[in-house]
């Protein structure tokens, strides 16, 4: 970062400072989007021109790839994200009920979010947890054998750590 800026760095700036590191690697995009994720916690719209101007694409080229993978964020992330897994094993232990637990609770479907952005729900197709499934994972916590009360204590903690 140039020593001439004053004071925090505008979006634009903490974009091209990120794009700029990758830049001289083969296929810097994903790379440079996962930093940017990683970093500002989603893909603002306004950081595609600025991506797509460093790396020598066009804002199409970055703006798919940013629509494309289901990873990459294009609005604020939830305070708590949730999700579900839904893969055969999980289902098989009853995770439909707790799906539609979690959308009555919240109030939303799956793949949105509250109005506020407290809680987002998603569905994943394996966490690796398919002998003791029912599983989630809110937040950064990992939950096998599920029911409906140790998922509302696991997002009502969640909630608590992260006012």
């Amino acid at each position: 970062m140039d020593d001439d800026r004053i004071g925090a760095p505008t979006l634009q700036e903490q974009v091209r400072d990120i794009a700029e590191t990758h830049a001289g690697e083969r296929g810097p995009l994903l790379p440079v989007l996962h930093d940017i994720q990683h970093q500002i916690g989603w893909i603002d719209p306004d950081a595609v021109p600025v991506v797509a101007d460093v790396l020598n694409l066009s804002r199409a080229e970055v703006h798919g790839v940013v629509t494309f993978y289901t990873d990459f964020r294009s609005t604020p992330p939830p305070r708590v994200t949730v999700q579900l897994c839904r893969a055969e094993a999980c289902q098989a232990n009853g995770c439909e009920g707790i799906v539609d637990h979690a959308r009555r609770r919240f109030g939303i479907e799956v793949g949105a979010q509250t109005e506020d952005g407290t809680v987002g729900l998603d569905e994943v197709f394996c966490l690796g947890l398919c002998g003791v499934g029912p599983a989630a994972r809110v937040g950064d916590r990992v939950l096998a054998r599920l029911d409906r009360s140790a998922l509302d204590a696991a997002v009502d903690a969640a909630l608590e750590a992260r006012p």
